[in-house]
């Protein structure tokens, strides 16, 4: 699976020319409003890169756009790749891989989720201090490559505490309420049942998805340092009368992108 992350790797960096990108973001379902912020975009559609997983999902285009945020050069994944696609952690894991070898540094990894508490309003964002994954999965199962990191990886910081530091920072400048809190994976694509909700609720999770984790296990195991934003786009199953669907997903996420765009770019400027 290795040989797969390089030739994807090979693949993009042939088409980079003498861009640079060191910071890459991973767009979650309805947040593909940044990527129109890209400045001088340069775009290379999933389909084009051979080996790299396509995005089946609505809400997810499925295309790379390098260009400037902030004047920071950065890489951009307009729709991401989840495992109840049938795709294995693996598959999500190369695509970390490949973007290490190209020489990401930081990666800020977006999701839409659902708020497990009430004053934590569809609308408004949280800042990922930790996560449980109950998906099942882990993206670092098989052969190891020590090239990129250990056998056995610590998971303590997984999400860069000088990076939740300055996003809270930047959020407080720019007026912008963000939540604190641990996401929760779970493998989808059905939605919570009530008593999976309370179970979560018990386990100290602030908000359910299905995505995130591996790529944040992965970039952590690759040294890539991470920032996790969540858009809380409906309360879970049970919590003030949530009831979830996609369609509600996509279009609270399409409100909360007005903050997820300052809040991230404004970011990107001063990391």
């Amino acid at each position: 699976m290795t040989d797969t992350a390089y030739s994807i790797a090979q693949q993009i960096s042939s088409q980079l020319s003498e861009r640079t990108p060191h910071i890459a973001v991973i767009l979650g379902s309805g947040l593909g409003g940044l990527a129109e912020e890209i400045e001088n975009p340069l775009i290379i559609e999933y389909s084009s890169i051979k080996g790299f997983p396509i995005s089946t999902v609505s809400g997810h285009r499925g295309r790379l756009i390098v260009g400037t945020i902030s004047g920071k050069e950065v890489l951009c994944m307009q729709g991401r790749i989840h495992l109840y696609e049938g795709y294995a952690p693996s598959a999500i894991a190369n695509i970390i891989k490949a973007f290490k070898l190209i020489g990401i540094e930081s990666l800020i990894v977006t999701n839409a989720a659902g708020s497990l508490h009430k004053e934590m309003k569809p609308g408004s964002l949280m800042l990922i201090e930790d996560h449980i994954n109950l998906s099942g999965f882990n993206p670092l199962i098989g052969p190891n490559d020590e090239q990129f990191g250990p056998r056995f990886p610590s998971m303590t910081n997984v999400y860069t505490p000088a990076y939740r530091i300055l996003a809270q920072k930047v959020a407080k400048s720019q007026n912008i309420t963000l939540h604190q809190g641990v996401y929760c994976m779970l493998s989808g694509p059905a939605f919570e049942t009530p008593a999976e909700v309370r179970a979560c609720r018990i386990l100290g999770a602030d908000a359910n998805g299905m995505s995130t984790v591996p790529e944040t296990m992965t970039a952590a195991w690759c040294g890539i340092k991470v920032l996790g934003i969540s858009a809380l786009t409906n309360y879970c199953t049970g919590i003030e009368g949530g009831n979830p669907s996609h369609n509600e997903t996509l279009e609270t996420a399409a409100k909360a992108s007005k903050d997820l765009i300052s809040l991230v770019k404004n970011f990107i400027g001063e990391v």
